[in-house]
């Protein structure tokens, strides 16, 4: 059959794909350290994550989760800080390190026929992390260097204090960086923290690449061996405050020209049954650049160069965050408009078509992450860490594929109540 190139193939939207979530293989080493793994890669480089529940909500003192973080692979008794990056450099891979608000992440990025040479060496890191004194000073210096220039910086400011009037300074989700807190840590307060947090036992293994069976009998080899000694998770409880004063005002920079703008308000997690449309009401309403507040606030008035809201799930709650950066003399006005647009969707019904590029831009990206073994191991990750299976995976398409703007009016009067959210203006 000859092709006619004078007619052009049809276009279909996104919602007419049916979706296919690559399945993930569910293994036990030896010891009973489990392993999830999936084969979909065609180049020679695999991923290998090793997740703790060692984030900010297990911390007994302030700053020791990301310092324990960063220094992981700054030393052992085996290797100094130069010989590790030395090997990873030598090797071609990376070795990325991360604590985040509940888990904390140790990834490996290399070719896979280097890993019998890697694997030991992160074994190591993973098991005897010595954070040697000299190491501990010069983060903390450095760290304390940058956090001073951020201090400078009204974004910053911003981020630090919407997360703080959500959640409280006491709360982990609340919780941000002060200098004299990181000037008290200690190696000793380093190594605690490693020894209980970063327990093997309490560990979740992901890999995903051009693998196969021989990857994972090598992992077996090397940390299915391990003698694992389980101990309980502690998981701390921890309370919100009651809302008070809404509004809150900062001068930073008194010769500043720009202000931040941060409006905000906790939100449930993915477990609840409103979170899943939420996603696509936050997408219509400030989620991605065609949405309603970047056309009326940038494209319309002209006072920014780009506002989003985001949702912010965690294990224990979650937030929705309205965040800009606006010329200071427009800030008052920048703000009336988010509000103005908040009132809209609570007030008026979105349009089908408007609806269904939305839809269409949610499901294209989601197209797109299951398009490479590391963007799909990052969803299957995010469901695990959650407690879901891939049947979250398709009732979310279907939400998303389904769900009615009269359902997103509804949705938008239970949430975007302008006396439910915490103002923050940073100039």
């Amino acid at each position: 059959m000859t092709l006619n190139r004078t007619i052009p193939p049809p276009i279909h939207d996104a919602v007419e794909f049916d979706f296919k979530l690559p399945p993930i293989n569910n293994v036990q080493l030896d010891n009973g350290l489990p392993l999830y793994w999936l084969d979909a890669g065609v180049q020679d480089i695999v991923q290998i994550d090793f997740v703790f529940p060692a984030g900010l909500w297990y911390e007994q003192k302030a700053s020791v989760a990301q310092a324990t973080a960063a220094l992981l692979k700054n030393g052992t008794q085996s290797y100094t800080s130069a010989q590790i990056n030395e090997a990873l450099e030598f090797y071609g891979a990376q070795l990325k390190t991360n604590a985040g608000n509940d888990y904390a992440s140790i990834s490996l990025y290399s070719l896979t026929k280097h890993l019998p040479a890697l694997l030991p060496m992160v074994a190591e890191i993973i098991m005897g992390a010595s954070f040697p004194a000299h190491e501990v000073e010069i983060h903390k210096r450095n760290a304390i260097q940058k956090l001073l220039v951020s201090l400078r910086q009204c974004e910053f400011v911003a981020n630090q204090r919407i997360d703080a009037l959500l959640f409280g300074e006491n709360h982990p989700y609340g919780r941000f960086s002060r200098i004299e807190k990181m000037e008290a840590l200690t190696r000793e307060d380093l190594a605690s923290f490693f020894a209980t947090s970063y327990n093997l036992a309490n560990a979740q293994l992901f890999m995903a690449g051009k693998v196969s069976d021989t990857e994972v009998k090598l992992i077996n080899s090397i940390f299915g061996s391990i003698a694992l000694n389980k101990s309980a998770i502690v998981r701390a409880e921890f309370s919100t405050p009651a809302m008070t004063e809404r509004v809150h005002k900062v001068s930073n920079d008194p010769n500043g020209v720009q202000g931040a703008i941060r409006i905000g308000r906790q939100f449930p997690n993915r477990h609840h049954p409103d979170y899943t449309p939420m996603v696509v009401l936050n997408t219509l309403f400030g989620g991605y650049f065609g949405s309603r507040l970047m056309s009326n606030i940038r494209e319309d008035k002209g006072f920014t160069y780009g506002i989003y809201s985001s949702l912010q799930p965690e294990l224990n709650g979650g937030s929705m965050v309205v965040q800009t950066e606006t010329g200071r003399e427009v800030v008052e006005q920048a703000v009336k408009e988010i509000y103005h647009e908040m009132n809209v969707l609570c007030n008026e019904v979105a349009d089908e078509e408007e609806l269904l590029l939305v839809k269409n831009y949610l499901l294209g990206g989601l197209l797109g992450d299951l398009d490479g073994p590391f963007s799909i191991l990052q969803r299957w990750r995010t469901l695990i860490l959650n407690g879901f299976g891939e049947e979250q995976f398709y009732n979310n398409i279907r939400i998303y594929k389904s769900v009615t703007p009269a359902q997103l009016q509804a949705l938008a009067q239970k949430y975007y109540s302008v006396n439910d959210f915490y103002e923050v203006v940073v100039i």
